[in-house]
């Protein structure tokens, strides 16, 4: 999976497209000192998204934003950790 392009919208929001998902205008949300994917919009057939490949596009985004680190270390990653 590849990031294609990103744009900015408003106050922290950020809209990213994916190659793998040409068609959806993926809408992210920053909190803190990271983004997250808030929803998604499509503009053909709507296809479902596996959790594997929405982390992947908050991974692909926050690395291209600078904000890996953050994404990293966020909470919600610690207990995904604990529940494997």
């Amino acid at each position: 999976m590849e990031l294609i392009r990103w744009s900015y919208m408003r106050r922290n929001q950020v809209k990213g497209f994916f190659d793998c998902f040409p068609e959806a205008n993926i809408i992210f949300k920053r909190i803190k000192n990271y983004y997250f994917i808030h929803s998604v919009e499509w503009g053909g057939n709507p296809q479902l998204i596996a959790e594997q490949q929405l982390e992947e596009m908050e991974y692909l985004l926050n690395q291209e934003m600078g904000f890996l680190r953050g994404y990293l270390q966020r909470k919600s990653a610690d207990k995904k950790d604990l529940k494997k």
